[in-house]
């Protein structure tokens, strides 16, 4: 039987406040995690951080499911009519007017709602398809988003301190007077010199510091009349386990790569998370909030943001979808919007004959990725599921190739086509192509920096526990700021589930020139000494790769990075250049 209320009924009004009970419940414990990361900050609980991370993903989906679970087993959900989901939606939309988080908490309504209806029901009414209510000017009740320091008698360096004392971290800085000092030039030089204070000048600072793996990051910008200047400070533990400021990123692209979606997500503490996606967008303006959502630890209103982003860009241009360029991958179809910057990847249905997996283990492999410190180095992916795309747009080779490799993963339903599972990642020139386009242009120096970029990649992955699987360059992409970047999933596995070898003499000459495998080899296998065959075939590539990264054709780096792994030890990783660092910078003579 259909339940039907009236507007102030019982059970809708029962229905929207166990919904908003629900979302409730998932941002408390998401703010917990978020506030103790100061904690494992303070203690040097490097690996706690990283099992921070990972749990905190599945805390979305698990309030998600716990939510729907209640309203199937309390209201009977399925049976729910037109009439009363309209009536949740109105009352929801109510207990929303004074909310912190309204943005968010509309995000979970529809998680709940699309589990529950059937995906014609993804654009009618029942859904929050834009926001209602607005987060501009939003305050919390018990935090502030930012704090304000005004230089006065003690100037510049005065300010400075408050600022760091401020943030109460239960250790000692080994020389903060030191580490002021380095600011304050560092400032200087930035300038030129230190400009006019104006009567409006102020320093703000986002009050929860940024945690992420093994750094603290004060996070804020400096106004002087007109003029704006962003600051981040990240704050490190020497070996005695003492604090310093390593540098001051002082550049807004170089802010900005700290929030790259090639790196893991932030903990922040935020009670208005709206309020800290502003202000970082005031010194990241080219920024979309949908990542900054993400690199917050957000991901599901970060998603949300970027469909909506997406259909805005489809109502407003006229270019078809093509398969995306580069070599075609055995497990993957991979597809773009030329005036968009993102591909789209489907699993195919039948993977290529070498590839000894389903789709199950490439799905965990993907989810493996978001759980891990990406040090910069793997793109990070939006997870979809039941797309919708104008099937106008798709011209007939996407077509073609969705037919014949993945039949199952998408359907047309009258003038749309309907992916049904879809992820979506920043377009990057992938870097067989870039190798080649720098060989014929004979551009050395491009070819040079290309091929370290890469040995550092893998030697980056390599320390954070990450073993790409398949090195080949069609697997990895160059970001517009020439970083190398791995993209192709499918066959990484952790380093300490690897077993390293090196391969043992032949016993004769005639075995050796046989072309054929004298020894054994065992599932999980790896032998470095083989990436020269398939990676060095050009001359000048192997003479560059020799040049920078021999080690890597050794199984000694590889055990090493896993010895340390195994030990406990958890890798430094700069997301800045090493001659930033204050340590390389001398201070000038008293």
């Amino acid at each position: 039987m259909k339940i039907s209320v009236g507007l102030y009924g019982t059970n809708a009004h029962q229905i929207a406040l166990a919904m908003i009970q629900g979302f409730n419940k998932h941002y408390t414990l998401f703010r917990q995690t978020s506030r103790e990361a100061k904690t494992r900050f303070e203690a040097a609980d490097w690996l706690g951080v990283h099992k921070a991370v990972k749990e905190r993903i599945r805390f979305y989906d698990d309030r998600v499911d716990e939510c729907v679970e209640r309203l199937r087993h309390e209201f009977d959900a399925a049976s729910i009519d037109d009439a009363t989901w309209q009536q949740i939606k109105l009352l929801y939309i109510g207990l929303l007017l004074n909310h912190k988080q309204p943005e968010l908490a509309e995000t979970f309504f529809n998680s709940v709602t699309t589990k529950i209806l059937h995906r014609n029901y993804f654009h009618n009414d029942f859904i929050f398809v834009r926001p209602t209510i607005s987060t501009e000017n939003l305050e919390g009740d018990d935090t502030q988003t930012y704090r304000s320091y005004y230089a006065k008698e003690e100037g510049l360096r005065g300010a400075i301190h408050e600022i760091i004392a401020d943030f109460t971290w239960q250790r000692p800085f080994a020389d903060l007077e030191r580490d002021i000092e380095h600011i304050y030039h560092a400032v200087h030089r930035f300038l030129n010199g230190m400009p006019r204070r104006e009567v409006n000048f102020q320093i703000q600072v986002l009050a929860s510091a940024f945690y992420r793996n093994k750094a603290a990051y004060i996070i804020g910008k400096a106004i002087n009349g007109a003029s704006e200047y962003p600051f981040a400070i990240p704050v490190l533990h020497d070996d005695a386990g003492q604090l310093y400021v390593d540098t001051i990123l002082l550049d807004a692209w170089r802010i900005g790569l700290l929030f790259s979606l090639s790196r893991a997500y932030f903990m922040v503490d935020m009670e208005v998370p709206s309020g800290y996606v502003q202000f970082l967008r005031s010194i990241m303006p080219a920024k979309p909030r949908s990542e900054i959502y993400i690199m917050l630890g957000l991901g599901k209103q970060g998603k949300t943001m970027f469909f909506r982003d997406f259909i805005y860009h489809l109502h407003h241009s006229e270019d078809q979808f093509i398969m995306a360029p580069g070599i075609r991958g055995l497990v993957m179809l991979v597809f773009t919007l030329p005036s968009y910057p993102y591909v789209f990847k489907i699993i195919k249905d039948v993977f290529g004959s070498s590839k000894e997996m389903d789709q199950a283990t490439v799905k965990r492999k993907f989810m493996m990725v978001k759980q891990v410190d990406r040090v910069g180095r793997m793109a990070d992916t939006l997870e979809f599921s039941n797309v919708m795309f104008p099937l106008k747009r798709f011209d007939d080779e996407v077509l073609d190739e969705l037919r014949r490799l993945a039949p199952s993963k998408f359907e047309i339903d009258g003038d749309q086509l309907i992916i049904k599972h879809l992820y979506i990642e920043r377009r990057m020139e992938p870097l067989n192509i870039h190798l080649d386009r720098m060989d014929k242009s004979n551009n050395v120096e491009g070819l040079e920096h290309a091929i370290k970029e890469y040995g550092s990649a893998i030697r980056e992955l390599a320390q954070a526990n990450i073993f790409p699987g398949d090195m080949l360059w069609k697997n990895f992409g160059i970001t517009r700021f020439g970083r190398v970047v791995f993209y192709d999933y499918d066959e990484i596995e952790y380093m300490t589930d690897i077993h390293f070898r090196k391969i043992p003499p032949a016993p004769d000459f005639e075995t050796e020139m046989s072309g054929e495998v004298w020894y054994p080899v065992h599932r999980g296998d790896v032998f470095p000494e083989e990436f020269a065959t398939f990676l060095l075939g050009s001359p000048m590539v192997r003479k560059l790769f020799l040049k920078h990264h021999k080690d890597l054709l050794s199984p000694t780096f590889w055990q090493e990075a896993q010895a340390k792994i195994r030990s406990g030890h958890v890798e430094d990783f700069f997301p800045y250049p090493q001659e930033l660092r204050f340590a390389n910078i001398p201070l000038p003579d008293q």
